[in-house]
């Protein structure tokens, strides 16, 4: 097991961007190449840079990489937020794991 595996917030990372794939698998086909397409990408910066942030030597290469997947998740909750404002999807219980994962990464990177 590598070390980012160990960390909380990547497991919670991968859960949640597990869960913003299949949303994106999910929505009509009209918006597989627009809304799904960022959302996936969006979903798998979050684990990405955590992981890749974990195995860099300084804390401030670190913090770099946490706070770009603070910002992959603040673009996932934007995305979702447009899905439901069009009827797409109803899933609030994600915010708060968002909402945590970002506050998880605050923690990391200071």
């Amino acid at each position: 097991m590598l070390n980012f595996e160990r960390l909380i917030v990547w497991q919670k990372a991968i859960d949640y961007a597990e869960k913003l794939v299949r949303i994106a698998d999910s929505l009509p086909q009209k918006y597989q190449y627009s809304f799904a397409d960022q959302l996936r990408r969006a979903a798998l910066s979050i684990p990405n840079n955590i992981a890749e942030g974990a195995g860099r030597s300084t804390s401030r290469d670190r913090a770099n990489f946490y706070s770009i997947a603070k910002g992959s998740v603040y673009e996932t909750v934007n995305i979702v937020k447009l899905l439901e404002k069009l009827g797409l999807v109803q899933v609030t219980e994600l915010y708060e794991v968002a909402e945590e994962i970002c506050k998880m990464l605050y923690g990391l990177a200071k």
